[in-house]
């Protein structure tokens, strides 16, 4: 049976399911940022998951992109470029990243992950980027 690891429970808000995977908005305002969690149990890698199931991955990936573009330009901060990352060296449960870059983030141009404290979305600029991520993605 799949079960969210708490610890993204812990560090991000949820948005809703796609066909594959369970959207999560990363909880540091620094960054528009969604996470992808495959609603498979037991993977923990890309070769975990079945031909057809990577294919439908590899779509919301681009949907997420497209999303977290949304947020960033929602929030004022157009999206340079764009992160994606599968790593789990933390918490083991298939996930990816999506990540919005700007040359003037917090930590352009290294990867995000230990740099600094995830700082806390206020009220207005959560609901700015859920309602921008949910609208991009249908949800």
């Amino acid at each position: 049976m799949f079960e969210i690891d708490p610890a993204f429970l812990a560090t991000s808000q949820a948005l809703g399911d796609l066909a594959l995977c369970h959207v999560r908005l990363q909880a540091d305002a620094r960054f528009p940022w969604l996470v992808l969690i495959p609603r498979v149990a037991g993977v923990r890698e890309l070769e975990d998951l079945a031909p057809g199931e990577r294919d439908v991955l590899m779509e919301e990936i681009l949907r997420a992109g497209a999303a977290v573009r949304a947020i960033a330009e929602a929030l004022g901060r157009p999206s340079q470029k764009l992160n994606v990352a599968q790593l789990g060296n933390v918490t083991p449960q298939l996930h990816v990243h999506v990540i919005s870059r700007r040359s003037d983030d917090a930590a352009w141009p290294a990867p995000v992950w230990g740099v600094g404290a995830a700082q806390t979305y206020d009220p207005d600029a959560v609901s700015t980027a859920l309602v921008a991520a949910r609208e991009t993605l249908g949800l």
